[in-house]
């Protein structure tokens, strides 16, 4: 390698032991339609025509955000790549799209194979998940750039559906019922309030808060994955209509739900109708945070959100629980405009 780039602080050696290290979990992640392997230009991927009319393809994009930070600080790396995998396709199932492949971009000061190794392992963990492959990706060098030890994440996810089987919300109509499937934790928004209220309170990620879980490190419980949605909701498609889905994402419900109400539609959310997770509680406790601050910052409890008919709202439980899926009915449609509201006082038809 040229020895002014190595002075300047590039190491190529150790791009290329990352890019041996991480072989093995891309392979792990192999589907039809894949052709080549790692290490092209452009990751290939052969599309399904034969089983489409008119296939089109949704996409999605997605870093982790600032939830890296706990990961930095507990040394813990393999566990954000499954959150990565989680942004994107939990965002393009949402419309209906079977998830078929995956691209990652990390960025760092200085590569540490080891480390990157952990990372596109959470990577391809979060890919088997989704049944996506993992068929290409970017580890960028750049000294000065970052500080030592920390890096940067970003993802891209393709998938593809039907044309007449997109899923745009357009169909729900007063009267529908919202199915809650629970989400894992805090998932990776609004961990910028997080930090900011365990500074406030000093607070160490290693601390043990029985109210929260009495066998794990509250940094254990923040970094817990988030969840992959693609399975379970691929497979109620083949046998529902699911008229409109939410992922639970920043802006938690208030503004991820009316992404998928039509003008006319808006949604009571009913609390209590199913168990938050003991870290909200602490967080607002801890936070002195309102309810409104929650409801508008996290997930609550809950990361996908499903709009069906009152008819079918009993079938989709029973399948979801056939499954081993928790599912909860949160709420309802009525007659609004593209609003939420939380605690079921509104009363609409």
């Amino acid at each position: 390698m040229s020895k002014a780039y190595r002075e300047a602080g590039v190491d190529l050696q150790a791009g290329y032991e990352a890019v041996e290290r991480i072989k093995r979990h891309v392979e792990r992640t192999r589907r039809p339609g894949v052709l080549g392997s790692l290490g092209g230009f452009g990751g290939l991927f052969e599309l399904p025509w034969e089983r489409y009319q008119q296939p089109v393809l949704v996409s999605g994009t997605d870093g982790v955000g600032t939830k890296l930070k706990l990961a930095f600080e507990l040394e813990r790396h393999d566990t954000v790549g499954i959150d990565l995998v989680a942004m994107c396709v939990n965002d393009i199932v949402v419309q209906g799209a079977e998830p078929l492949f995956f691209l990652d971009y990390l960025a760092s000061g200085r590569l540490d194979p080891s480390q990157v190794a952990a990372v596109v392992k959470g990577i391809a963990d979060g890919c088997l998940q989704a049944g996506c492959a993992l068929i290409g990706g970017e580890t960028a060098e750049m000294p000065g750039f970052y500080p030592p030890g920390e890096y940067d994440l970003a993802g891209f996810s393709v998938g593809i559906v039907e044309k007449e089987q997109l899923i745009t919300g357009q169909r729900i109509t007063p009267g529908d019922m919202l199915i809650g499937l629970p989400s894992s934790g805090v998932h990776s928004n609004g961990f910028s309030l997080v930090r900011k209220m365990m500074s406030q309170t000093g607070l160490k990620l290693t601390a043990v808060v029985d109210s929260v879980d009495s066998g794990r490190t509250i940094g254990e419980v923040l970094l817990t994955p988030t969840r992959i949605y693609v399975q379970p909701v691929l497979a109620l498609l083949k046998q529902f209509t699911i008229k409109g889905m939410a992922h639970i994402t920043g802006g938690g419900m208030i503004e991820n739900i009316p992404r998928m109400l039509p003008p006319a539609c808006a949604a009571v959310i009913e609390k209590g109708s199913w168990p938050v997770l003991p870290v909200f509680r602490w967080l607002q406790e801890a936070g002195q945070l309102t309810e409104e601050d929650m409801f508008n910052t996290f997930n609550m409890g809950i990361g996908l959100v499903l709009a069906v008919s009152l008819e079918e709202t009993e079938d989709v439980l029973k399948t979801l629980r056939d499954m081993g899926e928790e599912a909860y009915v949160i709420g309802r449609i009525i007659t609004g405009r593209q609003e939420v509201y939380i605690g079921g006082g509104h009363h609409g038809s």
